[in-house]
């Protein structure tokens, strides 16, 4: 008897918790739904201010940066609705060489777990004189941040982790990875408190291209 006594207060205490959590959550989900909103259009903003020419905007999501932008194409290895072209691997794109003005890793590419290949296939597609425009925050900010609105994320909630993706990249670990890609980083951005970052990156000569050996 006393053990089935304490095992129906043990469920009520779950039930108590869990509806409590239910209860944080839907208080709490006006201001996270905005907070998300905000942020990308806080990075839409800053990253549309230095686009030009045809845009490839890979990793697009909802394809909202090209759709305002309005000269351009969205691609993605997940279809969320509005994306143009939708691919299997990001490093294998269906475009000619030198197709584009501007391509865009808009808070993306720590989520690709071939970067450095799809990076080296992005510099295929882009324009000698094009560039590149990344955005990325750091690994404690971005695993802070991912754990805080997990429940109102619909990029956590529509696919899981995939193995090979991390939690950002500091500034210095962007810069390598570009290097490596063939690129060398041509200017960087700070916005919204410093968190976040936006690199402008163009194609660098083959003997900078080359990685450590």
């Amino acid at each position: 008897m006393e053990i089935l006594t304490a095992g129906i207060a043990f469920l009520e205490r779950s039930s108590r918790r869990r509806s409590a959590r239910e209860e944080m959550k839907r208080v709490l989900e006006p201001a996270a739904t905005w907070a998300i909103a905000e942020l990308e259009r806080r990075r839409r903003e800053v990253v549309l201010t230095h686009v030009r020419g045809r845009l490839l905007d890979i990793g697009c999501g909802e394809n909202r940066l090209v759709r305002q932008y309005g000269n351009g194409i969205g691609v993605d290895v997940v279809d969320w609705g509005n994306v143009d072209v939708v691919v299997k691997d990001s490093a294998r794109l269906p475009f000619p060489s030198s197709s584009f003005d501007t391509i865009s890793f808009v808070a993306c590419l720590n989520h690709i777990p071939s970067r450095e290949r799809t990076l080296q296939e992005a510099r295929r597609v882009l324009k000698d004189d094009g560039q590149l425009l990344v955005t990325m925050i750091p690994p404690l900010v971005s695993a802070v941040w991912h754990r805080v609105v997990r429940p109102w994320d619909h990029d956590q909630s529509h696919r899981e982790h995939q193995d090979g993706e991390v939690w950002g990249f500091t500034a210095r670990g962007i810069a390598d990875l570009l290097r490596k890609s063939g690129f060398a980083i041509a200017s960087r951005k700070r916005f919204i408190f410093g968190l976040n970052n936006l690199y402008l990156a163009r194609k660098s000569s083959g003997s900078e291209a080359c990685g450590p050996e």
